[in-house]
C-alpha cells in the first residue's frame, strides 16, 4: 500500500513511518522541517520504500509530485507550544489550511484520511474525564488559541469533507511521549527527563497538582493504525470520529516529576516552581470508553516502563552531543 504522512519528520510522524515501513507499505513523507527533525528524518531515508518530499502544507499537495496514495495520515503541524507560539499565524495556517489542502489531494486520490487532532480542542475542560460529545472551554483569544481553535477548525474542515464523500477519520490524540521526541520541544515529559540527566532543576509550572495522561507512542500508533483501518460501515457515530486516543491513566505533574528522578537515581536535580501560564489545563485524562468498543483498542504500556524506554533514548541523544 502507498501511505502518505504528512508531518513524518516529527515525533508521531517518525514513529508512525517505522512502523508502517515494516510493515512492508511504501511511505511518502512530507515535511517543511519548521517542527520536524533532520536527525529523525535520517532514520527514515535508511529505507528503501521511503520516499521524502520537502514541502509545506500549507501550500496545495501535487500528484506529480507526491504519486497516488492510498491513505493518508496528516499529522502536519507544530505541537509543541514553544514551538506553535512562535508564529500564531504559521500555526493556524498549517492547521487550517493544511488540512484543507490534505483533505482536497484525499478527494483527488480516493485515499482514506486520518486526521490528528489533539485533547487541546477540550481546551481547560470543566468535564472530567473528557468524552468525545464534550465541546470544551477553549479560549479564542489566548497565547495557546492559534494551536487550540486552529485544531477545532481544522475539525469542522474533516466534518465538512466527509458530508462529501471523503473518507475521513478523526483522532484527539492525548499526551504521547517516547523516542523520537524533540528534546527541546518544550513538553512536560522531555522537560524533566532532559532536566534530570543534566543535573537542572526540574520545572514545574504551577503548585504540581495540574494532572495529565500519559501514553507511550507505540500505544498511540497501534491506535492510529486501527483507527486507519477500521472496516466498519461509515457513519458519524462510528469511524469518522472524533475518538479519543490516549492513556487513561491520570498522574499529577508533580508525581510524573519523582518518577523522572526516581528512573534517574544518580540525578542531582531539585524542583523548582514557577507561575502557571495562562490557559493550562488543569485537568486531562481521555475517556477511551468509544476507542475500545469501536477499536478494540486500548493501551498497555504502562507510565514507569515508558518512561524508563524514554530515558533511555534521551541517553543516546546525550551521548551523541
Amino acid at each position: 500500500m502507498k501511505i502518505l504522512i504528512t508531518g513524518a519528520a516529527g515525533f508521531l510522524g517518525t514513529n508512525l513511518s517505522l512502523r508502517l515501513l515494516n510493515e512492508g507499505h511504501e511511505v511518502i513523507g512530507v515535511d517543511n522541517l519548521y517542527s520536524g527533525s533532520e536527525r529523525n528524518l535520517k532514520q527514515l531515508e535508511n529505507h528503501s520504500r521511503f520516499r521524502f518530499v520537502r514541502h509545506d502544507i500549507r501550500k496545495p499537495l501535487e500528484r506529480k509530485t507526491i504519486g497516488e496514495v492510498n491513505q493518508i495520515y496528516h499529522l502536519a503541524c507544530p505541537a509543541s507550544p514553544p514551538i506553535y507560539q512562535k508564529d500564531h499565524q504559521f500555526t493556524f495556517d498549517s492547521s487550517v489550511d493544511g488540512t484543507r489542502n490534505a483533505l482536497a489531494f484525499a478527494r483527488e486520490n480516493n485515499a482514506v484520511m486520518l486526521f490528528s487532532s489533539t485533547s487541546e480542542v477540550y481546551g481547560n475542560p470543566k468535564k472530567h474525564p473528557q468524552t468525545e460529545d464534550y465541546n470544551g472551554n477553549v479560549n479564542p483569544v489566548g497565547e495557546r488559541s492559534c494551536y487550540d481553535e486552529g485544531k477545532r477548525a481544522a475539525e469542522t474542515c474533516c466534518y465538512i469533507a466527509s458530508k462529501t464523500g471523503v473518507d475521513v477519520r478523526i483522532a484527539r490524540i492525548f499526551n504521547t511521549y517516547g523516542p523520537f521526541m524533540d528534546p527541546k520541544d518544550g513538553r512536560v515529559v522531555s522537560n524533566f527527563i532532559n532536566q534530570a540527566l543534566r543535573n537542572e532543576p526540574i520545572t514545574i509550572y504551577g503548585d504540581g497538582s495540574q494532572t495529565r495522561s500519559f501514553c507511550y507512542v507505540s500505544d498511540l500508533i497501534e491506535g492510529l493504525v486501527k483507527l486507519m483501518n477500521h472496516k466498519k460501515a461509515h457513519s458519524e457515530e462510528d469511524v469518522f470520529g472524533p475518538i479519543n486516543l490516549g492513556n487513561p491513566d491520570e498522574f499529577t505533574v508533580y508525581e510524573l516529576a519523582k518518577k523522572v528522578l526516581g528512573l534517574i537515581p544518580d540525578s542531582k536535580s531539585k524542583i523548582d516552581y514557577f507561575q502557571l501560564p495562562s490557559d493550562d489545563p488543569v485537568v486531562r485524562r481521555p475517556d477511551i470508553s468509544k476507542a475500545i468498543k469501536i477499536l478494540g483498542w486500548e493501551p498497555k504500556i504502562r507510565l514507569d516502563e515508558g518512561l524508563e524506554r524514554t530515558i533511555e533514548y534521551f541517553k543516546t541523544l546525550k551521548e551523541a552531543e
